[in-house]
């Protein structure tokens, strides 16, 4: 009797791996392919929730120079950066120059940081995508913070891991303008 009870449980079971497994696997491999024909075009063809739940897509900002960090409001690190990415943001935007924050948390925690903390540049939520975003734009370590300038031509003209400074990102800015 318990083998015959067993033997469905047991397909069932089976058949529901199998399927996660594939789903699983089918989805990386798209997000793969579209990240080896172009790092910087599986970000543009993304949209993710601002601050206030409203969803935007990147590719509004595609022919912009792209300063695009990866945060998330419990790394300090991150939190230390935000001012000097506002200022970057606030000086630089006439230049065709935009700060992206994109944040690996849930919007109402973003909306909690950014109100105590106002930035001058948009921030978005991808709490359960921003991981592999990162990983396509080269985070192999998954280390946060992490920063990425993005030419407007879509190519990467740098990237940083960890806590980076206005006058850094300056460096690499002034050379593509």
């Amino acid at each position: 009797m318990l083998k015959k009870l067993a033997s469905p449980a047991g397909a069932i079971l089976l058949f529901t791996l199998i399927a996660a497994a594939t789903a699983y696997f089918s989805t990386d491999t798209a997000v793969e392919k579209t990240a080896s024909e172009s790092p910087t075009a599986a970000f543009f063809a993304t949209t993710l929730p601002d601050e206030n739940g409203e969803p935007q897509a990147l590719s509004q900002w595609q022919g912009k120079v792209v300063v695009l960090n990866f945060w998330a409001t419990w790394c300090a690190p991150c939190r230390e950066e935000m001012p000097e990415l506002s200022e970057l943001h606030t000086e630089y935007q006439d230049q065709n120059v935009v700060v992206l924050g994109v944040a690996l948390d849930e919007i109402d925690a973003i909306k909690e940081f950014t109100t105590e903390t106002p930035v001058s540049y948009p921030i978005f939520s991808a709490e359960d995508t921003g991981g592999v975003i990162a990983a396509n734009l080269g985070n192999d370590k998954s280390a946060l913070p992490y920063t990425v300038i993005i030419q407007s031509d879509g190519s990467i003209a740098n990237t940083y891991f960890g806590r980076i400074s206005k006058a850094l990102l300056e460096e690499t800015l002034v050379k593509i303008l």
